[in-house]
């Protein structure tokens, strides 16, 4: 007996192996972009001349002042902006797990102000393009590491970028780190950590200012890579800034020229000189076109202008740098030559904020109207709050001066990369691909707008917003848009709390809120079930709506059973089978594995409905020899598919009123034995037991 487990065992060893092997060689027929996301802190819609900065320049009014990014206005004219896209949230380390791990704030596991936390243990960007054969580096900022203590060699840190799908890093492991640019010369005399990999490597950063040091770290990466044995292998850095936000000081110097493989920021590598520009006078550079700038600074023609207040040109000239950085890694993917084959998008995390960080020194984002034409800032839900500047520039297939109009948010970008790369989308991502918008190929899909977040502020006093705007509480917020119109809630005490509704394509403003329209109730009906369908309550970040029920769906014809598809082939993770073109379908009485008959791997995939008999609380309980995924609505009720330990119990609960909920359950098979799968349920009247065939249903055909 034993000697057959050791056959078993190899002949399943060989046939994985095989299949991997086949799907790699798959991947390898692909040319697989390289991928470059080059996020920055607290940079507003507004900030960026293609998007708003030009058009103050045009107006010419003197008490009005602009600032220039030349640089990336020509990578947005070499490509696409996308003025409707959205972070997932107004602050930055529950935008940034949002972005990494593929999901909105209705499922992340970081939601309000949790900096530090871990990242869940989930896919994340990296891990998946990692499958996807990519070489992975993060630079700069993280803040999602866990564990806050200081430790000499970060072993224990749980969600340390290594952990978490990338192959190398260089930065700031700590939020609050972060807040400073001057690693080593911190105005608050405590000298900061910058990491590579597990190393502290702060001793040799000497003047290192860092929107400079980490373009260095990426310029030099990219190169080893292309020199190293997998050259050709495709590459995704994730780029994260720490600038223009907090501490707004100045580089020691002007930025070199030529940008590229010769010029520009260069790693030297050498202690105390890192960089280039770690040499001269720490926090001193100001930008000449800002240096002497002066504006009409009491909107009076017959006065004399007056110099900009010194902590907007620091502004300023913390955003040139960043435009300057850009221009110098775009000119190095030219010198390499791998320019037309890689996709480079650029973006921020939420909105400007008011920090300046420097004693005496306050910073009012309405000096450059860094939150354009919108109203709010960081921390609010509102347009100024989450309305992001963002450009993608992939030469080969993103056509020149494109402008894409749809509207998009963060976690869209893991499956936009998962297709780019040719590995399927994670089923649990919220996301959706922005493929066909980018290329103008194929059909572009909606994708789900939302944000929740908590703050105890106030929105800022600033003249440029609507009265109604100015000085209103926060506490929880909300907002969700459906094509169109964006549906606004704070200070929310209930389910209850009715939706401002604003058309931000007509009115960006968001001046004039239409939710009392008589059109509008139906949408008003549908936002406040909508909001609800999908996510998640979270015990750490709770909700005044967390404990309400879930409406059933009305008016469709539906009979007994549940409907299943099959899908063949090797797949890593659980894959989004939207697009998928299934081998064989039929309709089951219930979640029936038998269907499955098949010795080959693949997914198994079953759709319909839950005949909730009252309402309630209901537990679901899942035990597979198989990864496994259940959504309800749009709700993950039960994930376990990223590290799930074969047959182990997981479960999950979710509040539903009587009627029908739609569900889509995901089974992927293993290579090899019996599909197996216990699905129990508990509710109100039921006791934990298998779910009947009387409580399934399918759409009438």
């Amino acid at each position: 007996m034993r000697y057959l487990a050791y056959i078993a065992l190899i002949i399943f060893f060989f046939s994985t192996t095989r299949m991997f092997c086949q799907y790699k060689l798959q991947l390898e027929e692909r040319q697989q972009p390289n991928i470059i996301f080059i996020l920055t802190d607290d940079l507003g819609w507004g900030d960026l001349g293609i998007f708003y900065q030009e058009e103050r320049q045009k107006i010419n009014d003197r008490s009005e002042p602009w600032t220039f990014t030349p640089n990336l206005d020509k990578m947005a004219g070499e490509g696409a902006i996308l003025p409707h896209h959205y972070s997932a949230a107004p602050v930055c380390a529950p935008s940034r797990a949002s972005l990494l791990s593929g999901v909105s704030q209705g499922h992340a596991n970081v939601r309000d102000n949790q900096f530090d936390k871990a990242l869940e243990e989930n896919h994340t960007l990296a891990t998946v393009l990692a499958r996807a054969g990519y070489s992975t580096a993060a630079i700069g900022k993280w803040g999602l590491q866990g564990d806050n203590r200081w430790d000499d060699n970060g072993d224990k840190w749980p969600a340390h970028p290594l952990n978490r799908g990338f192959e190398y890093f260089l930065g700031y492991m700590r939020h609050r780190d972060g807040h400073e640019h001057y690693p080593k010369e911190s105005i608050y005399r405590d000298v900061k950590e910058v990491w590579e990999n597990r190393t502290n490597i702060i001793e040799g950063l000497d003047k290192c200012y860092t929107t400079d040091l980490f373009t260095a770290a990426t310029k030099k990466w990219i190169i080893d890579h292309k020199k190293s044995k997998n050259g050709n292998d495709p590459f995704f850095v994730y780029l994260s800034y720490d600038t223009p936000h907090a501490v707004l000081e100045l580089p020691t110097q002007a930025y070199p020229g030529g940008g590229g493989l010769e010029g520009g920021i260069q790693w030297i590598g050498k202690s105390g000189a890192m960089i280039n520009t770690a040499s001269g006078e720490v926090d001193s550079w100001i930008h000449p076109d800002y240096e002497n700038a002066t504006y009409d600074h009491d909107k009076n023609l017959s006065t004399s202008e007056v110099d900009w207040p010194e902590v907007y040109k620091r502004y300023a000239g913390s955003i040139r740098r960043i435009d300057d950085a850009v221009g110098d890694i775009l000119q190095l993917l030219r010198d390499l030559k791998i320019d037309k084959n890689t996709l480079v998008v650029f973006t921020s995390d939420n909105g400007p904020s008011l920090e300046s960080y420097i004693p005496g020194m306050e910073n009012n984002p309405d000096f450059f109207n860094s939150f354009g034409p919108f109203a709010g800032v960081k921390r609010d839900v509102l347009e100024g709050g989450v309305r992001m500047p963002t450009i993608a520039y992939w030469p080969s297939q993103i056509p020149p001066n494109k402008v894409i109009e749809t509207p998009s948010i963060s976690y869209d970008w893991m499956p936009t990369f998962a297709e780019v790369s040719g590995v399927p989308t994670p089923a649990r991502s919220d996301g959706t691909s922005l493929l066909p918008s980018l290329t103008g190929k194929g059909k572009q899909n909606e994708s789900l707008i939302y944000v929740e977040y908590f703050n105890n502020g106030m929105t800022p006093d600033f003249q440029e917003f609507n009265s109604e705007h100015r000085k209103r509480e926060r506490n929880q917020m909300q907002m969700i848009r459906l094509e169109d119109y964006v549906g606004l809630r704070y200070n929310i005490q209930s389910q209850a709390d009715n939706f401002e509704i604003y058309d931000v394509v007509n009115d960006p403003g968001q001046n004039k809120n239409i939710a009392n329209i008589y059109e509008m109730q139906e949408l008003q009906i549908k936002m406040k079930e909508k909001v609800l369908q999908v996510r998640r309550p979270d015990d750490n970040a709770p909700r005044p709506y967390d404990n309400e029920y879930i409406s059933p769906v009305q008016d469709k014809k539906k009979e007994p059973g549940v409907d299943w598809k099959i899908y063949f082939g090797y797949f890593p993770w659980i894959p989004d089978v939207a697009t998928f073109e299934h081998a064989i379908n039929g309709r089951a009485t219930s979640l029936n594995l038998e269907v499955f008959e098949s010795e080959k791997p693949g997914i198994l995939f079953f759709e319909g409905y839950f005949e909730i008999p009252e309402d309630g609380e209901y537990t679901f309980y899942l035990n597979s020899n198989g990864s496994t995924l259940l959504q309800i609505h749009e709700a993950t009720v039960i994930d376990a598919d990223y590290g799930y330990k074969r047959n182990s119990e997981r479960k999950g609960n979710i509040l539903l009123k009587a009627g029908l909920h739609p569900f889509r359950f995901y089974y992927l098979k293993a290579v090899s034995g019996k599909p197996c799968l216990d699905l129990k349920w508990k509710g109100p009247g039921l006791k934990k037991q298998e779910i009947s065939s009387n409580f399934f249903r399918s759409v009438a055909k």
